[in-house]
């Protein structure tokens, strides 16, 4: 798409001019097998942060999980938070939770977030789109809800990517309940397609089954918190969490069936068997798997020029075991994987490619950062 390429090569020029004299105190160096580098510290003082966006402009924002959109202007965090976002519950794992800009944002200042939402019938994950216009939200129009709503506060997943058609791709999580996420008469526990209206994309298998909701594309799903596309493929691939053990990384394939609970590597919390199996007849295997769970939250594909050594790496943030981790894949398996930032502490929430070919971080703490990792000078 001609119009995000642009987008990414302009907001790329502003992001390396506000930031290339180090607007961080912090200046500590790391290595990794491949190459040395330093972790800055762009910001603090988030709430549990959840997601990123770069605007055309450098500007960039930010959401936090209670419940505020904001925005990062100049190296600095502006005080007041966005207005005008949709309304939205915090509670648990719920709250403001994924943000994506449209494909052609220049041009139509259109974007989306993903949040939990509460009424009278219990909780959901809903999508909003709205219009950014003078640093707030305008045309706030609620284009998906994953029906039906429960009462649990988990699992509500969230995440969001466009694919190369432009159409929008969001996860469900199976809100706590196992079986959930196998039925096709059900919107949790999957991804679902659609278009920047809410309605299912075209090809979508629903389309032509009606014992699968319209709007699916996967299920078998049972957290996604990661989700990017391939710069090379335009494949978007997911990570999601496992129970204990058994966190995956798939691609997603229309009609796919990743498994969950069918299938798991993983155990549950209590440490009793959720399943035998480990691969059954029509479920997907994972491309890689992790046992004992890192709890992944947050991927991207490195895709810049500063680290050439990291040319088309896949790097996966950690929650529970507070790292970053890179992952080298080729031809479908992995070939290396490597723990970064493992000494810091911190819960990494969210990871993206920069448009200034950096890789930025979020850190999911009552005072969260956001980071930013350069070359080591």
């Amino acid at each position: 798409m001609p119009s995000l390429r642009h987008l990414t090569v302009a907001a790329s020029l502003v992001v390396a001019g506000l930031f290339s004299s180090g607007c961080s105190a912090e200046r500590e160096l790391f290595s990794s097998d491949k190459t040395d580098f330093q972790l800055k510290t762009v910001v603090q003082g988030l709430e549990h942060p959840w997601s990123l966006a770069f605007l055309p402009d450098g500007s960039m924002l930010v959401t936090e999980r209670a419940g505020r959109l904001r925005i990062i202007r100049n190296g600095e965090l502006m005080s007041e938070p966005v207005r005008g976002v949709p309304d939205h519950v915090v509670t648990g794992q719920g709250g403001l939770l994924d943000i994506a800009l449209h494909p052609e944002f220049a041009d139509n200042q259109t974007l989306f977030l993903s949040y939990a939402h509460r009424n009278d019938d219990g909780m959901t994950t809903r999508v909003a789109r709205a219009t950014w216009s003078n640093d707030q939200l305008e045309n706030v129009t609620v284009i998906f809800e994953a029906l039906p709503r429960s009462g649990t506060s988990r699992h509500f997943a969230g995440r969001m990517a466009f694919d190369a058609d432009g159409f929008l791709h969001v996860s469900v999580g199976d809100r706590g309940n196992r079986p959930r996420a196998q039925d096709t008469g059900d919107d949790a526990g999957g991804v679902h397609r659609i278009t920047v209206s809410g309605e299912p994309a075209p090809g979508n298998p629903g389309l032509q089954d009606d014992n699968i909701r319209d709007t699916l594309f996967t299920w078998g799903n049972r957290n996604i918190q990661g989700m990017t596309v391939h710069p090379d493929t335009g494949e978007i691939w997911t990570h999601e969490h496992g129970p204990r053990g058994g966190d995956e990384i798939n691609i997603l394939r229309p009609g796919t069936n990743y498994g969950w609970p069918e299938i798991t590597y993983g155990i549950a919390y209590s440490g009793a068997q959720i399943t035998p199996y480990t691969e059954k007849t029509g479920m997907a295997q994972p491309l890689h798997y992790w046992d004992p769970s890192i709890a992944p939250s947050g991927m991207a594909f490195y895709s810049g020029s500063l680290f050439p050594e990291w040319q088309g790496d896949l790097f996966v943030g950690a929650l529970k075991l507070q790292k970053l981790v890179r992952l080298r894949i080729r031809n479908g398996q992995v070939e290396e994987e490597e723990d970064l930032l493992a000494d810091q502490g911190d819960r990494i929430r969210d990871v993206r490619m920069g448009p200034d070919g950096a890789l930025w971080l979020l850190t999911d703490d009552s005072d969260g950062k956001v980071y930013r990792i350069v070359p080591a000078p």
